[in-house]
């Protein structure tokens, strides 16, 4: 029996290789595969391995090798047709059958990819002719060479109507052909049918195989209602289940050991060009369960990489959400978290790829967003909204399956609950305890991330004002220039951020007319763009707006002194009380002046 080369595909796709041969071979992780003694002939020296990634079993011993599909027929006896059988039963696929349906359908898919193959060479024809040049000059704009525009196949869908279609039907490719392949759409009215893309850059997204089965456009007109648009959905093309570059980032996935995530076409082609070739994106939609699926079998904790904004967060909860049922020894996502207003491809032009390496470096795990989601913004200043939280987190921690990672989570939200509030578990009586000498309190402050709400410890509120009187100034460089007295009087406690403080006043005495981008570029080029990322940060602009890029600089000046002035006064209460005087009644006698701060 046959069955159709996309289906195959599918069910290789769907099926864990290392789990499968795992119920049988006792396999051990060895890098980026896996080895055990090989169960078709006697062994005492483990030969057998298997490649995840890349989808195979080899014993160096024997030579058996085959995938998913050869090790059932070679471990069970089975015939080819009997094997596929069995595993499309456990990936929960339905076998299609020879029918006269079925291979009019596969004749319909040859043709629709045909199709969607001479439309990507007329677009890159487009691109290259005359009326491209708008969408070349747009590409050159994002530092898009011409290497890379070939390599990822770019065209330009003109602004002509029915352009598309005049070239098409001589070639043999008629209306209905090409509407099933979502190249044009009949008007609801009726009418001639009309281009799907229209003055646009065009990305054509490939499957896992790299066959074209749709396209994305980019509008070069800034009225257009929609900046980007994707192909509609047909037999070939399932946004909610590919990834944009998956077949290009497979190969180096393999050979990183490491995969990224982002937001648009763009930046994956900017990422890719920078030296990150192992970069997807998924298809104007959230993250899907299939999707992190699929990102699973390119790499073991695929990188999120989240726009600095409220939007950016949102994502990544929501992938965390996604992905929590799934996680698996050894499987999980991380989220590399871009300074407020960034995006891969802007932090790539202003900062260079040492600054997005830090960052992808300092990537946080699942178990930070899930803390962090479920505290921000949240008050705990009371024992019911404290359990609360408890309760939150047990819901959430509920949904994996595995229940050994399961049980890794939920003791590490038991540390970081006891870590924020004191708590202690429910004893055997199943009341809750105590730690001796303390009470359910708001005074002992959340971890990193929890939000507003929870009281500041002295240490704590003083850090998060250093932050705010940094992040200000690195924003809005011209305050260095009216404070630089001020500026240069500071301690800081924090041993970054003073390093900082430092580097700003030498980079304006050198050059005062630097602006904020300038003044970042030449701190990342000193090593300090792990410390900008996380200053420059929600957290920060949280606990003090005014220190955005965006706040008006009278306005960012005015809060600024208030800051200092509070700071300035904490720090003398604080050294007062350090040397038990009274800050009502000034220093104790035997005080010297070089103790005061």
């Amino acid at each position: 029996m046959a069955f159709p080369p996309d289906f195959l595909d599918e069910l290789r796709t769907r099926t864990d290789l290392s789990g499968l041969i795992g119920r049988r071979v006792k396999l051990t992780k060895r890098g980026r595969e896996f080895l055990g003694l090989c169960p078709f002939h006697n062994e005492k020296t483990p030969s057998f391995t298997v490649s995840q990634d890349k989808g195979f079993f080899h014993c160096f011993g024997c030579g058996a090798h085959g995938d998913a599909i050869g090790f059932v027929m070679q471990s069970e006896g089975l015939g080819f047709p009997e094997a596929v059988e069995k595993l499309a039963g456990e990936a929960g696929l339905t076998v299609p059958r020879r029918t006269p349906e079925s291979e009019a359908a596969a004749e319909r898919g040859t043709a629709l990819r045909e199709t969607l193959e001479a439309a990507t060479g007329w677009f890159q024809e487009q691109l290259q002719s005359a009326e491209g040049a708008a969408a070349r000059a747009y590409l050159e704009q994002r530092g898009l060479d011409q290497q890379t525009v070939v390599a990822f196949r770019l065209g330009h869908a003109p602004a002509q109507r029915g352009a598309l279609k005049r070239a098409m039907n001589p070639k043999g490719f008629d209306d209905a052909l090409l509407i099933e392949a979502g190249l044009i759409k009949q008007p609801e009215g009726g009418g001639e049918p009309r281009d799907y893309f229209f003055d646009r850059i065009v990305f054509p997204i490939t499957d896992r195989r790299g066959r074209v089965v749709a396209f994305g456009g980019r509008a070069l007109n800034p009225e257009a209602k929609a900046k980007y648009i994707n192909s509609p959905e047909t037999a070939l093309f399932h946004k909610g289940r590919l990834l944009y570059n998956l077949a290009d980032a497979r190969q180096a996935a393999h050979d990183t050991g490491e995969v990224l995530v982002v937001e648009g076409y763009t930046d994956v082609i900017a990422l890719a060009q920078a030296g990150f070739p192992a970069t997807v994106a998924p298809l104007g939609t959230a993250v899907t369960e299939e999707q992190i699926a699929e990102l699973w079998r390119l790499a073991p904790e695929p990188i999120l990489c989240l726009d600095g904004d409220a939007a950016g967060r949102r994502a990544g909860y929501r992938a965390a959400e996604r992905a929590l049922p799934g996680l698996r020894p050894g499987c999980s996502l991380r989220f590399a978290l871009l300074p407020e207003g960034e995006d891969p491809d802007s932090l790539l032009r202003s900062l260079g790829p040492q600054a997005l390496r830090e960052i992808l470096d300092a990537a946080l795990p699942l178990a930070d967003l899930l803390w962090l989601e479920q505290t921000e913004g949240r008050a705990f200043d009371t024992p019911e909204r404290q359990a609360g939280l408890r309760q939150d987190l047990r819901v959430a921690v509920r949904q994996i399956r595995d229940a050994d990672v399961r049980t890794g989570y939920q003791a590490e939200m038991e540390r970081r609950l006891q870590a924020a509030f004191s708590f202690v578990p429910a004893r055997q009586d199943g009341r809750f305890g105590h730690r001796r000498g303390q009470r359910w309190s708001a005074r002992r402050p959340v971890k990193e991330g929890a939000g507003p709400g929870v009281r500041q410890s002295p240490e704590r509120l003083r850090h998060r004002q250093e932050q705010v009187l940094i992040a200000t100034l690195v924003n809005h460089p011209e305050l260095l220039a009216d404070h630089a007295e001020d500026v240069s009087a500071l301690e800081l406690a924090n041993r970054d951020l003073d390093r900082l403080r430092r580097a700003l006043i030498d980079l304006v005495a050198r050059e005062p007319t630097l602006d904020s981008e300038g003044l970042r570029c030449h701190l990342s080029e000193q090593g300090f763009t792990a410390v900008l990322s996380r200053l420059l940060s929600r957290q920060t602009y949280q606990l003090g707006p005014s220190a955005k890029p965006d706040t008006p600089l009278d306005e960012a000046r005015e809060t600024w002194r208030h800051i200092l002035s509070r700071w300035q006064a904490r720090t003398t209460e604080t050294e007062s009380r350090r040397r038990g005087d009274d800050p009502a009644m000034g220093p104790s006698p035997g005080a010297h002046e070089n103790d005061m701060p």
